[in-house]
């Protein structure tokens, strides 16, 4: 009787568990992260009854968490590689949409400027077209100056979201430690039964940290799970984390960086992010925002530059030559505050057309001097120069001088373009300071002989002090030349003459005391020559190494800006159907099917009741036993 009473209680107690479990199941059907637990019974150790072994009923051997780890890693990396795509798309929407705005486009504005720059040389004399000239001017500068703000803003919200996925890290992390000290805890109070609730909190955790960055788990024999950020930062060891900081590390203020700090300093850890929404968020800002700016940049310091060159060659109507139209953008150079050196380290725009959209690392370790590219770590070698201010180093189109009482471990940031747009500006005030005209007018004297002609002066030097002095050229044959009765020399018909700071070029065969004039064109106010010249710039392929107009470079620009979105999205849309892929096969293995767990909540309740009627008959055996004693 004590043996069947023994039997009948296991499997209530059994059955009750079994219950208690599928009960679990169903209340936990819509909590994330929850996995399926599941009972496993075994037979309870039988008894040796001399003939053979009796069976002494049944027992939970343990209570099993549904779960697949290679499914789970399956998900986890899904998430970080979808989240991170989404991230990229989503931003870099924002800067397709803005560029590609016709409302704020570069475009509008560059053919509006341009078109007042061919009506001011349709009627140079007059004071409307001169006055709608500087007023485009200073829209297009205004266009520039709105776009770097709103890419501006653009990296301001970037990082903010920066810093706050960063705090969203160190907090899923400290969970992730105390989590771990829990289940270390519970394992030793089990005698090494899962705590399977407090595993699935564990793994949510660690879902939502790789929603925020790539991260790799390894398991501990004591329970607990290291986490392991990128390419193999530590983040959480056993109950231990690593707390990570944004924060600029290098000498651009707006540029964050991932850190962890160490007695004494901070070690800057960027370049081992990646995945989720931080590498997400650093692929925008590498891949896009900052090419962007920086080509946005471009833009603007060519147009400056080419314009600029064109215009001081011209002469406005006081007769004025070698005057700005636009203010040239300057490169920004910042010291690393760690710098011993005196400093500075200064640089200019050598050749604009060929500019990048690259930024520079400047490192000095002694002896020479080497140039980084931000973007990808890679030396960029100097073209010619020796870093004196009489031999600047050349490279990528810029100019640069080195400080001689240097020391090693001086270093410089150099961002060529990254506020060439902000800092556009128109130069002139007056409609009269435009230099519509040519410095020079050419002539041949109405007594001439022969057939020679001479071409309109084209300035070389408007720095020579003789620049506008008035130059006869006078031939004794075909063959000489004088010029302001000085030496003769010989005469090639279309030969470059170059006089003042100046050139000019004769054809044809001139006769003996054939006379050519250049003069100052002070007084040719009815002169469009420049102003031809200024408005056939719009489309000289001044860029790009000789082979974009400005707005050919704008549009490459919002080219450039749409491919990456729509890859992105492309990718983004991938990453989501492979995610949801591993979340249904993660499903199909630990979610809780309703419908299977109320055949299971029968099932047990059934076999609970078959315990209990074991249990009566158990007690009506032993009700009989005692009446027939009594008897």
């Amino acid at each position: 009787m004590t043996d069947i009473f023994g039997i009948g209680t296991s499997a209530l107690q059994a059955f009750q568990r079994a219950l208690n479990t599928t009960g679990h199941n169903i209340a936990n059907v819509n909590t994330a992260g929850f996995s399926r637990q599941s009972v496993d019974f075994s037979a309870r150790q039988p008894d040796n009854a001399g003939l053979g072994f009796l069976g002494t009923g049944v027992e939970v051997s343990s209570i099993n968490r549904n779960y697949d780890r290679f499914v789970v890693e399956q998900v986890r990396t899904g998430q970080s590689s979808f989240t991170q795509q989404q991230t990229l798309f989503d931003l870099s929407a924002q800067i397709d949409n803005l560029l590609g705005d016709s409302a704020t486009s570069l475009s509008v504005g560059l053919q509006s400027f341009f078109n007042s720059a061919q009506q001011v040389a349709d009627d140079p004399t007059s004071a409307a077209a001169r006055q709608v000239m500087l007023t485009e001017g200073e829209t297009l500068a205004a266009r520039f100056h709105q776009l770097h703000q709103s890419l501006e803003d653009v990296r301001g919200r970037a990082n903010a979201q920066i810093r706050g996925t960063v705090a969203e890290i160190n907090g899923l992390a400290t969970n992730i430690a105390e989590l771990n000290e829990n289940i270390v805890n519970a394992l030793g109070q089990s005698g090494g039964q899962s705590p399977n609730d407090l595993l699935d909190q564990r793994d949510l955790l660690i879902e939502q940290l790789a929603q925020r960055v790539s991260v790799t788990t390894i398991d501990q024999d004591d329970g607990s799970l290291n986490v392991f950020l990128g390419t193999g930062q530590n983040l959480v060891l056993g109950n231990q984390t690593t707390t990570l900081t944004a924060t600029p590390l290098g000498a651009d203020p707006e540029r964050l960086d991932i850190g962890v700090t160490i007695p004494g300093s901070t070690v800057r850890i960027t370049d081992q992010i990646s995945g989720g929404e931080l590498g997400g968020l650093f692929d925008f800002r590498n891949k896009v925002l900052d090419p962007s700016q920086n080509a946005l940049g471009n833009v603007g310091i060519g147009l400056a530059s080419v314009f600029n060159a064109q215009h001081r060659q011209g002469m406005d109507l006081g007769g004025v030559v070698d005057r700005e139209f636009f203010v040239l953008p300057q490169a920004a150079v910042t010291a690393d505050s760690a710098n011993a050196g005196p400093g500075p380290v200064t640089v200019a725009f050598d050749d604009v057309g060929q500019l990048t959209t690259d930024e520079y690392q400047l490192d000095f370790d002694g002896s020479v001097w080497n140039l980084q590219r931000i973007s990808d770590g890679q030396t960029v070698a100097f073209e010619s120069g020796s870093g004196t201010v009489g031999d600047p180093y050349i490279v990528n189109g810029l100019s640069i001088v080195t400080d001689s009482s240097a020391v090693a471990g001086d270093r410089y940031f150099i961002q060529p373009s990254r506020y060439g747009a902000e800092q556009i500006q128109l130069a002139l005030s007056e409609g009269h300071e435009i230099a519509a005209a040519a410095a020079h007018y050419t002539e041949s004297a109405s007594a001439n002989a022969g057939d020679g002609q001479i071409s309109p002066a084209q300035v070389l030097d408007l720095s020579d002090p003789s620049l506008l002095n008035t130059v006869n050229i006078v031939f004794d044959d075909p063959s000489n030349y004088r010029v302001n009765g000085g030496p003769s020399q010989p005469y090639t018909s279309g030969a470059d003459i170059d006089i003042n700071g100046f050139r000019v070029q004769i054809g044809g065969t001139p006769q003996a005391g054939d006379t050519f004039t250049v003069v100052s064109n002070t007084g040719g106010v009815g002169d469009n020559s420049n102003a031809l010249q200024l408005a056939g710039l719009q489309k000289s392929l001044s860029l790009a190494g000789g082979t974009a107009s400005f707005d050919d470079a704008y549009s490459a620009i919002i080219a450039d800006v749409g491919t990456r979105t729509g890859q992105a999205e492309i990718n983004a849309s991938a990453q989501q159907k492979l995610l949801e892929q591993a979340q249904a096969t993660r499903e199909s293995i630990s979610g809780v099917n309703l419908d299977e767990e109320a055949a299971n909540l029968l099932r047990f309740q059934q076999a609970y009741q078959a315990a209990a009627q074991v249990i009566a008959a158990a007690d009506d055996m032993f009700n009989t036993l005692i009446n027939a004693v009594r008897g």
